[in-house]
């Protein structure tokens, strides 16, 4: 096959890989659940990451980024959350696949994976402190008053006095959470579907 030739064949594997992974995230992400006494019930967990984060593994950290791009634009149009979450949701994913995907394109091997999920885990956690602070809560003021989102936070933890400081003890260890839960049901997924999705 000529250069031409694989490099058609690279283009359409990556379409074909990104829309796959893309629907996938989409039913993970529509799977959400909360986790009651540690975080406040707007807030949920869910599994969408994974499949975001072996795209970026698989075909690079674009891919990953697009998987979180595309699902939260098919959430926008089923959610009840006005966009919100959604807004959060691609913002903190493109940081934890684009880091972990760049990081993982220098260093293919195991070890690798493993510093450049925990590296994307830290980045998406210590991102979501100026992202909600800054973007995803000013939002939420416009359907949420203020108050109501800390009294969230003081259901569980009445000592918390301020937004951020509740987003710095309830969000940003969740946010780490959540991308280290990604990265390890990842490791035992990948090694299976690396051959499918590289074509081998």
């Amino acid at each position: 096959m000529n250069s031409k030739g694989r490099s058609n064949t690279s283009a359409i594997r990556f379409v074909t890989v990104t829309g796959i992974f893309s629907a996938a995230a989409f039913v993970l992400f529509c799977l959400e659940f909360p986790l009651p006494f540690l975080i406040p019930p707007f807030i949920k967990f869910d599994f969408s990451d994974i499949p975001a984060l072996i795209g970026a593994f698989a075909m690079g950290p674009v891919c990953g980024i697009l998987v979180e791009l595309i699902k939260n634009l098919l959430g926008v149009l089923t959610s009840g959350s006005f966009g919100v979450g959604e807004i959060s949701n691609f913002l903190l994913g493109a940081v934890f696949t684009g880091t972990a995907g760049a990081i993982y394109h220098f260093n293919r091997t195991k070890k690798g994976a493993m510093i450049a999920s925990l590296t994307g885990a830290a980045a998406m956690a210590l991102f979501s402190l100026p992202a909600n602070y800054f973007v995803v809560y000013p939002v939420y003021y416009n359907f949420m008053p203020k108050e109501t989102i800390l009294a969230a936070y003081q259901a569980i933890l009445p000592s918390v006095d301020s937004i951020f400081k509740s987003l710095l003890i309830f969000n940003l260890p969740f946010t780490f959470f959540k991308g280290i839960v990604a990265a390890l049901i990842t490791f035992l997924i990948y090694k299976p579907l690396s051959p499918l999705l590289k074509g081998r």
